[in-house]
């Protein structure tokens, strides 16, 4: 991906973040910080990406079986 856009595609996730916060609506920051860890990862910054997945992963404390935080948790343990 050509770096400006990734710039632009981080700019947008990060905004998708915004939004979904202030809706409280919790499954779609998920993907939306999944989307953002996954574009750092291939980056490099596996650190930040795995302090921001932390925060939203640990907010849920059920609903485990759904696609989003199986995968969460699968790219979590990859970024450890």
């Amino acid at each position: 991906m050509h770096m400006g856009m990734e710039f632009k595609a981080e700019s947008w996730f990060l905004r998708a973040i915004e939004v979904a916060k202030e809706q409280l609506a919790k499954g779609w920051e998920l993907r939306a910080v999944l989307s953002l860890c996954r574009l750092w990862q291939k980056q490099g910054i596996q650190e930040m990406a795995r302090i921001q997945l932390s925060e939203i992963y640990n907010w849920f404390t059920e609903g485990f079986e759904m696609l989003d935080l199986q995968e969460a948790k699968s790219l979590f343990d990859a970024l450890s």
